[in-house]
């Protein structure tokens, strides 16, 4: 069985000074649960802290973002040799990387080769946006950015897909259980298509977008499901808590 994956995507909030204190307001009943891998994902400024923080823990450490040179003449860029001395994961291909940045295809799947080539984890994101999903575009958009995204990675255990419709993030109107599931369950056919079958159910897909304490429960009882990139909610150290504790809590029942 897949082992079920929960990470907090904070996003630009929180400090320094804010960020630890988060931590340690979460840290001991976070690392008691068990049978999930539970990573929170700081600002930059924060990882050294966190990283040190987080030593002892089961609680492992992501990046949101990163740049796919090992180093240069990039003013304000952070590169994967860079993260891996401090983090297991980085976020790629987030929406609002996509949107706000312009950050194409191309782009995410040149980030998706060099952190594997320097031993860091990716979140790869996917998701459609409100007028595609309207549309009935769903798949095709996903089918398009997952084989982007992966073009010319040789099949690897350490990659992790987090399906996010845009139209969900950040909104507080997350998509059913039931929609989240047949769009992770068509990812997964695009994976098995890139790579193959065995590959594909073995690796583990999440859901993202107005993730909360109130509806994890929705998304982690579907088989489909393995877990949530939670955003907003994870600056809040009971309610994360509660959504790592519930998905344990779920995942064992099904199990």
């Amino acid at each position: 069985m897949r082992i079920p994956f929960v990470a907090g995507n904070w996003k630009m909030n929180t400090t320094a000074a804010e960020a630890e204190r988060l931590v340690f307001e979460m840290l001991e009943r976070l690392d008691r649960i068990e049978g999930v891998e539970k990573v929170v994902c700081p600002p930059f400024v924060s990882l050294v802290g966190i990283s040190m923080m987080l030593q002892s823990s089961s609680i492992k450490l992501g990046a949101q973002n990163m740049y796919f040179e090992i180093k240069g003449a990039y003013t304000g860029e952070i590169s994967p040799l860079m993260l891996r001395e401090l983090c297991e994961f980085v976020i790629l291909g987030h929406s609002e990387r996509r949107m706000h940045f312009g950050e194409t295809d191309e782009i995410v799947n040149k980030k998706v080769g060099a952190a594997l080539a320097n031993k860091l984890r990716p979140i790869l994101c996917v998701g459609e946006r409100l007028e595609e999903n309207e549309a009935g575009k769903t798949e095709e958009v996903v089918e398009r950015q997952v084989t982007a995204a992966l073009r010319g990675v040789e099949p690897v255990h350490d990659l992790v897909i987090a399906y996010e419709p845009v139209w969900a993030i950040g909104t507080g109107r997350a998509a059913s259980g039931k929609q989240a599931g047949v769009a992770i369950q068509f990812i997964r056919g695009v994976v098995a298509k890139l790579w193959n079958r065995s590959m594909a159910q073995d690796l583990r897909i999440l859901y993202g977008g107005s993730v909360s304490g109130a509806n994890i429960t929705e998304f982690i009882s579907h088989p489909e499901i393995d877990g949530a990139l939670v955003g907003g909610a994870s600056l809040n150290a009971e309610e994360f808590v509660g959504i790592v504790e519930k998905t344990a809590e779920i995942k064992r029942k099904i199990k």
